[in-house]
This record gives C-alpha cells, structure tokens and sequence, in this order.
C-alpha cells in the first residue's frame, strides 16, 4: 500500500494541530513551517479536510485550522480517505492471464485492502501525537547499537 505525499502532509497538519478546541487557530503558513511543508500545496489539503468535516476553518487575521473532533476521534483512514479516496484494490487488465487466475488475484487485493483498511481505522491521530515529555524537553529516542 501507498500513502501519497497530500496524505502525508495531512496526517502530520492535524497532528500539530491541537486538541483543545478552545485553542486559537493555526495558520497554514505556521503549520507548513512546522512541518517542513509547502505552503499552497498543504492550503489545498487543508481545504479538502475541511471539507471533509475533520477540521474547521477560521478566516480573517486571526484565522487559521483547529480540529473538528478531538485526535481521538479522528482515525488515519478517515484523513487518507478525505485526501486520496477510499482504499481499494486497483489491478489493471494484464493480458494473456487466465480470468480464474485474474479472479483470485482480485481477491488476494481485495483481503489485502480490507486489511490495509482495518488497520488504518484502528489508529487514531492522538496514538501518532509525541508523547509531551519528550516533545517538550526537545530529547530524541536513543537508537540501539
């Protein structure tokens, strides 16, 4: 499975967003800053989650995205879907391959999906949220030998 660069940049925006929903708005151009993103290019998925009804927008000087439902409500299908569609199987016609060898191989993806599916719903943006005791001391997890 493949997740593209839009949802990429999607996951990592609703993560930097807060979950106080009593917490101002963050600019775009703050949270592409954050995020090493650019700009227009994170504006257009900022739109689609909007959108979508995972985060709300704000407009004016003081404007910028808060979360619509809390990170824990949120679940990484429901952000790759909102950006790249639902997840399903894509297997082109290949010639010269027998339909019943073609039917299990349809089927084989298909499981493949739903998995890929299961397990995308079964995370929330709140378990891919640093834990605040690391991210605030600014430490990095040391790496074994």
């Amino acid at each position: 499975m493949r997740i593209s660069r839009a949802s990429t940049y999607a996951l990592l925006a609703t993560v930097q967003l807060s979950d106080s929903p009593a917490a101002p708005p963050i600019p775009c151009s703050q949270l592409a800053q954050l995020g090493d993103m650019p700009e227009r290019f994170l504006l257009q998925v900022l739109r689609n989650l909007v959108n979508e009804g995972l985060l709300k927008s704000t407009r004016g000087v003081d404007g910028g995205y808060r979360l619509a439902k809390p990170l824990s409500q949120i679940t990484m299908l429901e952000i790759v879907e909102a950006i790249d569609g639902p997840v399903q199987p894509e297997l082109p016609q290949i010639g010269g391959l027998q339909p019943q060898s073609q039917k299990k191989l349809a089927e084989v993806l298909g499981d493949v999906a739903g998995d890929a599916k299961k397990r995308l719903a079964s995370v929330t943006l709140a378990q891919l949220k640093p834990i605040a005791s690391t991210a605030a001391n600014g430490s990095k997890p040391r790496r074994s030998n």
